[in-house]
């Protein structure tokens, strides 16, 4: 069969229950919708992480975010530092774009990178080389890039959101666009690298990260609402859906197009506190309960996946971000020898079948949020195996065992009812965590040496 074309838009900071097809009644996403109702819906997918960086790892490589040493968010070389991580991605390991460039593809990425390259770290190696032949990001890479101007329409200075990145690499591969139209360069410039590689009969990979939904929220004026910091995030989501349909509808109405391409649909991490909605899921970004970690995913794909499931929603398989890596190169028939974290499941991905991830999947917090939107010990570390989730500090104590078929809400700590089952999972947490390289979570402190306040 000829090598299906993969989309991949992972949109930053959006929680589980912000897509209407998935319970927001705020706001209608009808374009992200309307693939919901042409193709498959999953509700227990989960990413790797509850924050940006480690999150984007884990659906590049395949792997667990911690052993590249990225755990939260990178930042500036000295909060990189302080908290034990690297200051971007190892361009050792194969990424999901290298297997595909291999095998013929045309590669690209648009959007948020946040892997390399941000704040005052300008050595990062280029996204190409990571296995993209073209590339477009914003303020958290190098490269060409978008750089966002900020207007409330209030008769205030309208500022640009760089964050350092004007200060990096050369100047003249920077370009400023109204915050509200940021997405809309992204889909511009991946449709005309979709066109292109029809010109050439080329199959193609494309990242699409949209970083809009992320903070801060500045939507078209029409869009503002009462100004408040939920009507600014919906207003957001609007039109960021709004402008992912122009590239939906140009797939959709392409024959040849429409027949051979996978489109995935899903979030980085769950929302920010006041902004998007985890729907039932209890906690935030950051969190690793189920609304800093579960993600909605929608998956695409009229010619590939059979007609009895289009519409349908699998609310049985539980999967991951890491998952998704082997199982898109088995669906393009990619030939790899790495070992991966992942499972391949891309016949569930098209409906075939409703099996999960046969291993337990782990989670460690961000080394920077032991605290974090009110709650003052966060839960260190998590674990999913089957219907059970437990979380726990690094040492295995403080455990909290739900049963989620039952509780997904995560309201009934059963951990006391099944003592074995609660010390299985906590010995398997603690033990994955300590085959892990170490970050400083267990020691962070939030203030700087040089902030903090001298003994008198």
């Amino acid at each position: 069969a000829e090598p299906p074309n993969i989309i991949l838009v992972f949109i930053d900071d959006m929680g589980w229950g912000d897509f209407s097809c998935f319970g927001n009644q705020a706001v209608e996403t009808q374009n992200i919708d309307r693939l919901a109702k042409e193709g498959i819906r999953f509700e227990q997918f989960y990413v790797n992480s509850p924050i940006c960086s480690p999150s984007r790892v884990a659906i590049s490589t395949g792997q667990y975010p911690a052993r590249w040493k990225i755990t939260s968010y990178l930042a500036h070389r000295e909060l990189n530092q302080r908290r034990g991580m690297a200051h971007w991605l190892n361009p050792e390991p194969p990424t999901l774009a290298t297997f595909p460039q291999e095998s013929g593809y045309s590669t690209g990425h648009f959007g948020k990178w946040h892997m390399g390259g941000q704040r005052d770290v300008g050595e990062a190696p280029l996204i190409s080389k990571y296995g993209f032949d073209q590339s477009l990001t914003n303020f958290e890479g190098l490269g060409p890039r978008i750089l966002a101007l900020k207007d409330a329409y209030n008769g205030k200075k309208v500022t640009a959101h760089t964050l350092g990145s004007d200060k990096l690499g050369n100047p003249a591969e920077i370009t400023y666009v109204d915050r509200s139209l940021v997405t809309q360069s992204f889909t511009q410039s991946a449709l005309q690298f979709i066109k292109k590689s029809e010109s050439e009969e080329k199959p193609f990979y494309i990242n699409l990260w949209p970083d809009d939904v992320h903070s801060p929220f500045f939507p078209p004026e029409a869009r503002r609402s009462d100004g408040s910091k939920r009507a600014l995030y919906h207003g957001v989501l609007d039109t960021m859906d709004e402008q992912l349909g122009v590239l939906f509808d140009y797939v959709r109405n392409s024959p040849n197009l429409q027949n051979n391409t996978l489109i995935l649909v899903c979030s980085d991490n769950g929302p920010e506190k006041g902004a998007g909605s985890a729907g039932p899921f209890r906690g935030f970004k950051t969190h690793l309960f189920e609304g800093g970690i579960r993600s909605s995913l929608i998956a695409w794909a009229p010619g590939l996946i059979d007609s009895d499931k289009t519409g349908t929603v699998n609310t049985d398989s539980w999967f991951s971000a890491m998952d998704l890596v082997p199982s898109l190169l088995s669906l393009a028939n990619v030939k790899t020898n790495t070992r991966f974290d992942g499972q391949p499941l891309g016949s569930m991905i098209l409906g075939n079948t409703n099996e999960s991830r046969n291993a337990p999947l782990f989670f460690r917090r961000p080394p920077d949020r032991d605290s974090f939107y009110g709650i003052s010990d966060c839960p260190d570390l998590a674990v999913r195996d089957g219907d059970w989730k437990l979380l726990c500090e690094y040492d295995g104590t403080q455990a909290e065992l739900y049963n989620l078929k039952l509780d997904r809400g995560e309201k009934n700590n059963v951990a006391s009812d099944h003592p074995d089952v609660t010390r299985r999972l906590t010995a398997s947490v603690v033990q994955w965590h300590q085959t892990m390289p170490q970050d400083a979570g267990s020691t962070f402190d939030a203030t700087p040496k040089s902030r903090k306040p001298k003994n008198r």
